[in-house]
């Protein structure tokens, strides 16, 4: 496979996931942060996925939604800028006699213009920040139109520029952490095993801008606002009573303002016109 990079740090991201590529699930299996987070994702997604629907998946890393998305009879799509994701996902396609259901594509989502397989789709769905890795979201965001049916749905699952529970980390004396959203206008260094890439940051606000000519706003969701992101590690271990209260609470409160704007992440979905 080979795919031309449209900048440096599109190399760059793609060689720190491609590094984690083989280790990746292990590392986050069995993780109850991770679950509550897949879990809450999943739930939105159900509400909008039909079986039947063609779904274009970005970034889909080693597959795990697009299999579970496959499991509720939907074709997908499953594109992502790292070979040695895409490597995984394919033998998961061997492994759980996919083939019928999903394709993959080495593709960056700023290059979507030049999918092999442009649709149209029913939904577009990119989870758990692969769009952060861009300071050209607005080109990823131009794109969806014209890949999507009419009335088809996006749904994205982004890192806003404020975190409650990181903001905390303030009275820890981690100022440094706890303010790298607020100043993200150039972006900040993340680190996969010992590669350096860059992420930015992007209120809700940014993406409805940049969108409202052609789509309308669904909803918002507020993600790991009150329960607390997997970064504070063994916290649902150390306090499991604790962490299921804050589910619920999270689960209640979730698209209500302040918190669909101030958690780890936020699931954004819009509907074409």
């Amino acid at each position: 496979m080979n795919i031309g990079y449209s900048n440096n740090n599109e190399q760059l991201t793609a060689d720190a996931f491609s590094s984690q590529s083989k280790i990746f699930d292990k590392l986050y299996s069995g993780n109850k942060a991770i679950e509550y987070k897949r879990k809450r994702v999943r739930d939105h997604l159900k509400k909008i996925i039909q079986p039947g629907n063609f779904i274009l998946e970005l970034n889909s890393g080693t597959g795990e939604d697009a299999i579970w998305m496959a499991q509720q009879g939907c074709l997908v799509h499953a594109t992502d800028i790292s070979e040695g994701m895409l490597e995984v996902l394919q033998q998961k396609i061997k492994n759980e006699k996919a083939g019928d259901y999903i394709s993959c594509e080495l593709k960056s989502f700023t290059q979507l213009e030049s999918l092999a397989n442009k649709g149209p789709y029913d939904v577009i769905f990119s989870n758990f920040a692969g769009l952060n890795c861009t300071d050209r979201l607005d080109k990823v965001l131009k794109s969806f139109s014209s890949l999507l049916k009419s009335n088809g749905i996006v749904t994205l699952v982004l890192l806003p520029k404020f975190c409650l529970w990181e903001f905390l980390l303030i009275f820890k004396g981690k100022f440094k952490t706890a303010t790298r959203r607020f100043f993200s206008a150039k972006g900040r260094k993340a680190k996969v095993e010992e590669n350096y890439f860059t992420c930015w940051y992007y209120h809700p606000s940014f993406i409805i801008k940049r969108m409202r000519k052609d789509f309308k706003l669904l909803s918002i969701e507020g993600l790991c606002t009150i329960v607390p992101p997997s970064y504070i590690e063994n916290f649902e271990d150390k306090y499991p009573r604790l962490f299921n209260f804050l589910k619920t609470k999270e689960n209640k409160w979730k698209s209500k303002w302040p918190w669909k704007f101030i958690g780890d992440y936020y699931i954004i979905s819009l509907q074409k016109k």
